[in-house]
C-alpha cells in the first residue's frame, strides 16, 4: 500500500527535506512520521518494498532508477513483497545515490555489515530513540549534500578533486595529475554521477563505445591506474570503491 499524500510538516517555514519511510509496522510508521514531520521534514509513506518503488522513476538510461523527489529513504528490512535488503541492493545497483538509513530488529555485527555492504549509508537497530533517529537523518542529509560535486564555472568538484572538462585536466589536493583520455572520461563520468554504481559493461559502453571488442577487464586496469594517481592509499581507496558483485562507485 502506498500513501499518496505525505504527512505535512508542523513547521511550514522549514524545508529540511523529503523523506520516504518504508515500514510495514503501523505503530513504528506513525511514530517516526510524526517525529520527522514535527522536525520540519515532509514524510512520504510506503508500507512495503513494492510500493516504495512507485516513488522511483526511470531515467533515459534504462538501467538507471532514480528517486527525484526524495532526499532520504528510511528502510525497514522485514517488508512484504520485496524485503529491505533486496530493495536496497536494487536501488544501488540501478544507479540511485539517495541516502538510505536501515531500521532493523537484527542488531548483530554481521547484519549491520551486510546492510552497509549492499548500499545502506547507516544502520539503526530497533528499538531506537526518536532523537537519535532524527540526528542520524540530519547527518546523512548533510553528508550527502556536501558530497555532491559542485559545478563552479566550467569545473566539477568533489572534496579535494577538481576536474576541468573544457581544459581536460584534473587536480587532486591542489596538484595537477596526468590522465589518459580514457582515464579522464571515466573520472568525468563518475564525478557527474556520485555514488552511482557502474558495471564494467556500462563503463565500456559509455567510455569505449558499443563497438568495443576488447576484454572487459580493461576497465579494472584503468580503475587501478586512476586509484594510483588519485588515492592516498590505492589499496584502500576512498574515492573509487569496488561494490562487490556489481561494479564501481565514486564517492
Amino acid at each position: 500500500m502506498l500513501t499518496l499524500e505525505a504527512t505535512k510538516s508542523s513547521k511550514q517555514d522549514v524545508k529540511l527535506g523529503r523523506v520516504l519511510l518504508v515500514e510495514d509496522e503501523e505503530l513504528i510508521r506513525e511514530t517516526v512520521a510524526l517525529a520527522l514531520s514535527e522536525e520540519g521534514y515532509e514524510v512520504l509513506i510506503a508500507e512495503d518494498g513494492r510500493s516504495a518503488l512507485n516513488f522511483a522513476s526511470r531515467t533515459e538510461d534504462s538501467n538507471s532508477l532514480e528517486f527525484p523527489d526524495v532526499d532520504l529513504i528510511i528502510l525497514d528490512l522485514m517488508l512484504p513483497y520485496v524485503n529491505g535488503l533486496d530493495l536496497c541492493r536494487l536501488i544501488r545497483h540501478q544507479g540511485s545515490s539517495v541516502p538510505i538509513l536501515i531500521l532493523s530488529a537484527k542488531g548483530s555485527e554481521t547484519d549491520r555489515v551486510v546492510g552497509l555492504e549492499v548500499g545502506a549509508d547507516d544502520y539503526l537497530t530497533k528499538p531506537f530513540g526518536m532523537r537519535e533517529l532524527v540526528a542520524r537523518c540530519r547527518a546523512l542529509l548533510r553528508r550527502h549534500r556536501q558530497a555532491q560535486p559542485k559545478t563552479t564555472g566550467s569545473s566539477l568538484r568533489f572534496q579535494e578533486i577538481v576536474l576541468y572538462p573544457q581544459e581536460c585536466r584534473v587536480t587532486v589536493r591542489n596538484e595537477e595529475i596526468n590522465l589518459s583520455p580514457k582515464e579522464f572520461r571515466i573520472l568525468e563520468l563518475f564525478m557527474s554521477h556520485p555514488r552511482r554504481v557502474w558495471s564494467r559493461d556500462q563503463l565500456i559502453e559509455k567510455v569505449w563505445g558499443p563497438d568495443f571488442m576488447g576484454d572487459s577487464k580493461t576497465v579494472d586496469v584503468h580503475i587501478r591506474w586512476l586509484r594510483e594517481k588519485m588515492e592516498v592509499d590505492p589499496s584502500r581507496p576512498e574515492y573509487l570503491t569496488t561494490v562487490r558483485g556489481f561494479g564501481y562507485r565514486f564517492g
